[in-house]
C-alpha cells in the first residue's frame, strides 16, 4: 500500500512548478506533434509507438524517478496477450509505454480523448477510447479491441477503470478477462509500484520515487468461456496483489 507523500520542500516544490511540470507539458507537445506528423504517412504505427515509447522515458527523467521492471521474462513469453495493470498516477502510462519493449494498443478512458496532444496522439496510433459508465459504448470498445487481439496486436489495459484515489488496489471491472477469454489468448497480470507516491490523485506536483513495474505469470485462457469472467478477473487482482506484496519494503 502507498502512503501519502510528505509535503515538499520549498525548493522541491519551486523544482516540480518551474522546471518538472513546464518539461514534462513541453515533452508532451513536441512528441505530440511528431506523432501527427508521422501519422500522415504510416499506417502500422510502429513509428508512433517507438515515439510514444520516447515520449514515456523522457517524461520519467524529468519527474526525476528512477524506473526498474521486474520478470520482464514473462512480457516475451507470448506474443499476444492482454497485459493488466492496476492504476495509480497519470504517471501510469509513461510508465508502461517506457516498460514494454513491444508494440501494443492501449483501452483507455474515453475522457482523455478531448486532451491536447494526448488525446491527438492516442486516436491517431489507433488506440482505444472506452466509456465505463455507458455500457453499450464499452461493448463496443470491447469488439474493437478483440478485433485488434486477433489480428495479432496486444491489449494493455487499466481494470480498475480509474485512478486509485488513496494508493489501494480498487474493485476490476471485467473487461480484461472478457477480452482474454474472447480471444483465447493469456491474460499478464502487472503491478505498478510507487508511481502513484510519484504523482497522486489531486496534485500537480512530482514526488520523486522508486518506480517498479512487475511482470507476473501469464495466466491461460485456453478452454474458458465468458461464463468464468468473474472468476479470471478475480484471479487476476489476486495476482497483481500478490506481485505487489513481493516487493521489498524499503525502509
Amino acid at each position: 500500500m502507498s502512503a501519502r507523500p510528505q509535503p515538499l520542500s520549498r525548493f522541491h516544490r519551486w523544482r516540480s512548478n518551474v522546471l518538472q511540470a513546464p518539461f514534462f507539458f513541453l515533452a508532451t507537445g513536441i512528441f505530440g506533434s511528431l506523432s501527427l506528423f508521422v501519422s500522415l504517412f504510416e499506417k502500422h504505427g510502429r513509428l508512433q509507438h517507438r515515439i510514444a515509447q520516447a515520449w514515456a522515458r523522457v517524461c520519467i527523467f524529468i519527474s526525476g524517478s528512477r524506473l526498474i521492471v521486474r520478470g520482464a521474462e514473462n512480457l516475451r513469453k507470448y506474443p499476444v496477450a492482454v497485459y493488466a495493470a492496476n492504476h495509480t498516477s497519470y504517471m501510469d502510462t509513461p510508465v508502461v509505454f517506457a516498460s514494454l519493449p513491444f508494440q501494443f494498443r492501449i483501452l483507455a478512458k474515453k475522457e482523455l480523448w478531448p486532451i491536447p496532444f494526448i488525446g491527438w496522439h492516442l486516436n491517431r496510433s489507433g488506440q482505444i477510447p472506452i466509456d465505463v459508465e455507458n455500457p453499450r459504448a464499452s461493448l463496443s470498445s470491447l469488439t474493437a479491441a478483440a478485433k485488434a487481439l486477433r489480428a495479432g496486436m496486444p491489449l494493455f489495459v487499466f481494470p480498475e477503470g480509474g485512478r486509485t484515489p488513496d494508493g489501494t488496489l480498487q474493485p476490476f471491472l471485467n473487461g480484461a478477462a472478457y477480452l482474454a477469454i474472447r480471444a483465447q489468448v493469456p491474460l499478464v497480470p502487472i503491478a505498478l509500484t510507487g508511481v502513484y507516491d510519484l504523482l497522486p490523485m489531486h496534485t500537480h506536483h512530482f514526488y520523486p520515487s522508486q518506480l517498479t513495474l512487475t511482470v507476473g505469470e501469464p495466466i491461460p485462457t485456453t478452454g474458458r468461456t465468458l461464463r468464468q469472467a468473474d472468476e479470471l478477473t478475480q484471479q487476476l487482482r489476486s495476482a497483481i496483489e500478490a506481485l505487489q506484496k513481493s516487493l521489498p519494503v524499503s525502509g
